[in-house]
């Protein structure tokens, strides 16, 4: 696969380059009422580059369809250029540490079985209570939950490729966020 990446455009779409794939993946609901797993969905067709929707408007969804001119969408990015590290407050266990960004929270609700990561992670020294936090920080689509292991100090992320996940939720009825995995680099418009 060519290098892929994402460029966000000035008050437009994101375009992808680079052959990413793109899938959908679905939240499934588990015993706990929450999202406890993401099941994957179909494939949209495999393309070199494509631009996805950032108004919320196109009537092609995922896909741009240039509604976002019709719109005077503004796109003016509010993302904030800081590290993750400085972002995120250090919840520290016995087992593993977390940091959480909270204001990447998308809502994707994967953090709440089992109590919640923040109730796992104090009792991260208990091997089941150690393994559902890194669960539920890997299965965080927004990246605001990154577990860290106490022995390397190295955060603990599954080796996804590079990809971009829809994600839909069908028990809120929700479609997104974008889940860009695999270490692709986002380029702002600034």
């Amino acid at each position: 696969m060519p290098n892929p990446e994402i460029k966000v455009t000035k008050d437009g779409p994101y375009i992808i380059s680079g052959g990413l794939p793109l899938r959908k993946e679905i939240a499934e609901v588990g015993t706990s009422g929450a999202p406890e797993r993401w099941v994957k969905g179909s494939e949209y067709p495999s393309r070199e580059s494509y631009a996805l929707c950032r108004c919320g408007r196109s009537n092609d969804k995922p896909f741009c369809d240039g509604t976002h001119k019709q719109t005077g969408f503004d796109g003016t990015e509010t993302a904030d250029h800081q590290p993750f590290n400085e972002q995120a407050e250090k919840l520290t266990g016995p087992g593993i540490d977390l940091l959480d960004a909270r204001k990447f929270c998308s809502g994707a609700r994967f953090c709440e079985p089992e109590g919640g990561i923040w109730n796992l992670v104090p009792k991260s020294g208990d091997s089941s209570a150690k393994e559902s936090a890194v669960r539920e920080a890997c299965d965080c689509p927004s990246g605001r939950l990154v577990a860290f292991d106490k022995q390397t100090g190295e955060p603990i992320e599954p080796p996804f490729p590079p990809s971009i996940s829809v994600t839909e939720d069908p028990q809120v009825h929700m479609s997104g966020p974008l889940w860009v995995k695999g270490g692709v680099p986002v380029e702002s418009a600034e």
